[in-house]
């Protein structure tokens, strides 16, 4: 069964890339890229430019209207996601545990419905 693993955190200043820290932060990142490529349940994943970026879509009376930046002001943000292909829930927490960002914001862990007819 396929999960997607939402990553949420608190917008913050990462660190620079080419920088020792940038380096320390993404070898995190990887190490779990390759748990997920080692154990076979990476399916994708990608992050995700900040909210500020982001343009809303919404079709009312059959006209299309766009808004610049995010629906609502959250602490907590959208920041990526893992497609994770697993045998259950239990192994799904299990994975998105891994992610760093499960330390200090929080990884929504949603089956993926199946629509295959």
């Amino acid at each position: 069964m396929k999960y997607m693993a939402l990553i949420y955190d608190e917008p913050r200043d990462d660190p620079e890339p080419g920088t020792p820290e940038f380096e320390a932060y993404m070898g995190e990142w990887m190490a779990v890229n390759q748990v997920y490529i080692d154990a076979g349940v990476l399916q994708g994943g990608e992050a995700l430019e900040p909210p500020s970026t982001a343009t809303r879509v919404q079709v009312r009376d059959g006209k299309t209207e766009t808004m610049d930046g995010p629906f609502a002001e959250t602490k907590e943000q959208l920041g990526g996601f893992y497609l994770l292909e697993c045998a259950n829930l239990d192994e799904a927490v299990k994975y998105a545990a891994m992610i760093p960002t499960a330390r200090d914001g929080t990884v929504e862990v949603r089956p993926v419905m199946n629509l295959d007819f």
